[in-house]
């Protein structure tokens, strides 16, 4: 007997949402997955939020929330709305100790991204504060990114930025104070950062709000002589959240 199935046979694998079993690890039942707010229609290309209607070959949606504010990045994506099971589920991953989430996420990430992935660019996680790192232990940011470059087979260089201050919480602050929060926050790593240089680069997070992180780390990317910067998150928070 193969070891995976005496191990699924003492302890069967469970759906990351319910608990209900499933066929496979890392994976969520089929209720579950109907009730999970994926982003697979019309889209934002600059920040993913899902858009009424269908789009047509080649046409560039911009939301409402793009077209005032601006965005130094390329392109952006998510895989699902943060609301309902895609809510639970990066709650589970950032705070919960849930790591199989991002394992889960790879296939979600590859598919929502594919378009991002012109010209090989490398995968570069949002940096947590060194503080904060030791609080949870891991990055949720830097296993997604590490499960998105196992499934599409992109370079993944979860050093090359870091956190230079800690930042507080995020939570409860508007728009321009989340912009402020960040400024100057995030800088290309001493050591490791010049591997951007002349390259196009995905950042990757958990959970996209007014896009300040995104946008303090795309300064970053653009300081270390990234050429492109492109960026996808687990989930998208809805304009009206």
């Amino acid at each position: 007997m193969r070891l995976q199935t005496l191990l699924h046979a003492v302890f069967p694998p469970e759906c990351l949402n319910c608990g209900a079993r499933v066929d496979s690890d890392f994976a969520i039942c089929g209720s579950c997955w109907a009730e999970t707010p994926f982003i697979l229609g019309a889209a934002c290309d600059l920040c993913g939020t899902g858009l009424p209607g269908q789009s047509a070959e080649g046409e560039r949606l911009v939301c409402d929330e793009c077209h005032r504010i601006a965005r130094p990045w390329a392109a952006g994506r998510a895989v699902m709305a943060y609301d309902g099971v895609g809510r639970k589920l990066v709650l589970g991953l950032k705070h919960g100790d849930r790591a199989e989430v991002a394992r889960a996420a790879g296939p979600w990430l590859a598919r929502a991204g594919a378009d991002l992935l012109a010209g090989a660019p490398v995968l570069v996680p949002v940096p947590l504060h060194w503080r904060r790192l030791a609080q949870r232990r891991f990055n949720q940011s830097a296993l997604l990114a590490q499960a998105m470059g196992r499934v599409t087979g992109a370079e993944v260089t979860p050093q090359a930025l870091v956190r230079a201050r800690a930042t507080p919480s995020q939570d409860g602050r508007d728009r321009d104070a989340r912009f402020r929060n960040l400024s100057d926050a995030i800088r290309p790593q001493p050591k490791y950062g010049a591997i951007l240089a002349g390259r196009p680069v995905v950042l990757v997070d958990d959970v996209m709000t007014s896009g300040a992180t995104f946008a303090a780390a795309t300064e970053a990317c653009r300081g270390a002589g990234a050429t492109e910067i492109r960026v996808i998150a687990l989930a998208r928070v809805g304009m009206d959240t």
